[in-house]
């Protein structure tokens, strides 16, 4: 059986630069397009990714003003498998259409339209952590990432690899230090990568199934904290959920507290109760005991939209989390007052009913 096209390898000096499309909503949609624009490449479009709530998405950026400042045509989308988008993309006739931090899935008629291929990007070391949430993944084992840019196919992160750029992760590093890293990997495999499409050089290379691991889905509520396990522990979901991520959480007084940041002791004497505030100091934070170990909270921020102007400001003594047989036992107090108060006013407005006839 033939090779796929796109696996054909060329170098053809004389052969024009391809057309080139790009569709994201990340700042790795934007870093890309600027090394484009660097580089000189014959962009026909940019499709920039309108979400109703940008917020929920980890590392938005919009890509308007670079277009309009490079003279590209910038068209809106929400559902990049949409008929309408389908039919734009279409209309420009691209060669290759790069789909860069974007979590929508690529269907097989938008993958069947650039003569050449759609090009994704992942940030692992293909194809090893294929999958979802591939930077908090990265953050949770503090394994090496490799910025990758491959030939889109139905699989999940699986088709044949154009560049790879390596790129370390440290046990100290969080999201923001491994998402500004894996950004300055970005500009490298660009680079050394773009100059060789742009002169005609064509040679993706297939991944090797049998190495393939998976990351599967993380969501905002993955960053609870429970304060029973170790600091280092808490550490690492504190690390893993922070910026560009929604933080990690816990709950004062029936408030949502996000930590952005923290830092483990591991030589003051004292110890106190699981969740419990024992020292607070103006630089270093406040000091949690953990089940195993102690944690300063550097960082800290209300997750709700109660006077956000206010900051938190813990002191000793306050515990963070909930008691869960405590709290249990209160909605039981509170169902058996509501059911009183539903019982009284249902016989209240039958004797009513009864005197009136």
């Amino acid at each position: 059986m033939p090779s796929p096209s796109y696996l054909e390898p060329t170098m053809t000096a004389t052969k024009p630069s391809p057309r080139i499309v790009l569709a994201g909503a990340t700042s790795s949609t934007r870093l890309t397009l600027e090394s484009l624009v660097r580089h000189q490449a014959p962009i026909v479009g940019v499709m920039e990714f309108q979400p109703d709530d940008p917020s929920g998405i980890s590392g938005f950026a919009q890509l308007n003003d670079v277009a309009s400042a490079a003279g590209i045509p910038c068209v809106g989308f929400q559902n990049i498998n949409a008929p309408e988008t389908i039919a734009q993309i279409r209309a420009w006739r691209p060669d290759l259409c790069f789909v860069v931090g974007l979590s929508q899935l690529v269907k097989s008629e938008l993958l069947a339209i650039p003569r050449m291929a759609c090009v994704g990007f992942h940030p692992t070391w293909l194809p090893r952590g294929r999958g979802r949430a591939p930077v908090a993944w990265l953050v949770h084992d503090a394994t090496p990432g490799a910025v990758t840019y491959f030939v889109m196919d139905e699989g999940a992160d699986s088709g044949p690899i154009l560049v790879q750029e390596p790129f370390a992760v440290s046990p100290r590093d969080d999201a923001g230090d491994v998402t500004r890293t894996m950004e300055q990997a970005i500009g490298r495999a660009l680079d050394r990568w773009l100059p060789k499409l742009l002169s005609g050089e064509w040679n993706p290379q297939p991944q090797d199934d049998s190495l393939a691991t998976y990351h599967a889905k993380r969501a905002p509520e993955d960053g609870w904290i429970d304060w029973s396990e170790s600091s280092s522990d808490i550490h690492r979901v504190i690390r893993v959920a922070t910026h560009p991520h929604p933080g990690a959480y816990t709950y004062l007084k029936d408030r949502k507290l996000i930590i952005w940041r923290a830092e483990i002791e591991a030589t003051y004497p004292i110890r106190g109760v699981v969740g419990r505030v024992l020292i607070t100091d103006p630089q270093r934070g406040a000091l949690i005991q953990t089940g195993d170990g102690l944690l300063w909270l550097r960082d800290i921020a209300w997750g709700d939209e109660i006077d956000p102007t206010k900051p938190p400001k813990l002191s000793v003594g306050q515990r963070l989390g909930y008691v869960v047989e405590d709290e249990v036992s209160r909605l039981k107090h509170r169902v058996t007052e509501l059911e009183r108060i539903i019982l009284d006013l249902t016989n209240n407005k039958n004797r009513g009913e009864a005197a009136s006839t």
